[in-house]
């Protein structure tokens, strides 16, 4: 292979999924520092690691070309040097939405079927029947609607569920899934006449803290909030506040401000919060999806041909 295409990996270890490379020749820096190794690189794939891992490793490259994350979210990822840069950013936007696309749905469906009432009325040995709620016809708001956001959207959509979408720039061509499309201004006209509400905005410093007191007071008594998207979108105090004034019915979380969540967060205890470990995306084949995806791109970069999923980094996704 050519000395140009060489790549350097950062990462915490050697995982199983580097054995998906084959031949393709890598330098890995795991420990902070490559070395000299890694210096004529001209690609570098973010596996794990810290953003300190990430900037040495950058700023010994001086032919690199492109940097690939595996992961969507880049808000704990970027650098000056990197945003200044020539480099190309690409990431892995795409590859884990059907499953976080799940995840919303069942956080939906643990709502409207009251799945906690059936467990504790289970775990009494209580038959005590009681009135569950149909999705269909119910209204899901989308702030964030990108890939993930699809991915709930059209799964909410085929069980009959009608789909407002909330975007930075909504697009001028017609999605058949949404009826209708806000910008991220219009979200206290959006937010009033959702019944469940799906997160799946990036982190950047125009959406920190984008849903806080004020959205959760326009919202429906009982309108729930689903969080699949990053953490500090939603602000957590205004939101344990609405949950324990019952200012709205309930929350799915799979990310969180704090991570892990720490043991003293009050959303443990809470009856009308479902607390994912920032696991909805980690099925079985998670980590070879996201290898398989950084192939293709490394195939892409080799032959000239265009990047998928490159990133504005001045915007930050």
């Amino acid at each position: 292979m050519a000395q140009e295409a060489r790549l350097l990996i950062v990462a915490n270890q050697v995982d199983p999924e580097f054995a998906m490379l084959e031949n393709l020749p890598y330098v890995l820096a795991s420990d902070r520092s490559a070395g000299t190794a890694g210096r004529d690189a001209v690609a570098i794939l973010h596996w794990s690691g810290t953003r300190e891992m990430l900037r040495e490793a950058f700023l010994q490259c001086a032919h690199l070309r492109w940097v690939h994350s595996r992961w969507a979210g880049l808000d704990s990822l970027l650098f000056p040097e990197l945003v200044n840069s020539d480099v190309v950013l690409t990431n892995g936007k795409g590859v884990f939405s059907q499953s976080l696309g799940e995840f919303a749905l069942t956080a939906i469906l643990y709502f409207a079927k009251d799945l906690p009432r059936m467990r504790r009325n289970q775990l009494a040995r209580t038959w005590a029947p009681f009135d569950v709620e149909m999705i269909a016809d119910k209204v899901l708001g989308i702030v964030g609607y990108g890939d993930i956001g699809r991915a709930a959207a059209t799964r909410a959509h085929a069980l009959g569920m009608r789909i407002l979408a909330a975007r930075r720039h909504p697009p001028a061509d017609s999605d058949a899934l949404v009826e209708r499309y806000y910008g991220m201004a219009e979200l206290h006209e959006m937010l009033p006449n959702c019944d469940y509400i799906v997160i799946a905005a990036p982190l950047t410093e125009e959406t920190r803290h984008m849903i806080s007191s004020a959205e959760f007071a326009v919202m429906k008594p009982q309108a729930v909030v689903i969080n699949v998207g990053r953490g500090a979108v939603v602000d957590e105090e205004a939101l344990v506040r609405a949950l324990r004034e019952e200012r709205i019915r309930g929350a799915g979380l799979d990310v969180f401000e704090r991570e892990p969540l720490p043991e003293q967060s009050a959303l443990w205890a809470m009856d009308n919060v479902l607390v994912s470990p920032h696991c909805a995306d980690h099925t079985a084949s998670w980590t070879q999806d996201a290898m398989r995806f950084f192939l293709e791109q490394h195939s892409r970069f080799e032959k000239n041909e265009p990047l998928l999923n490159p990133v504005n980094k001045r915007l930050g996704y």
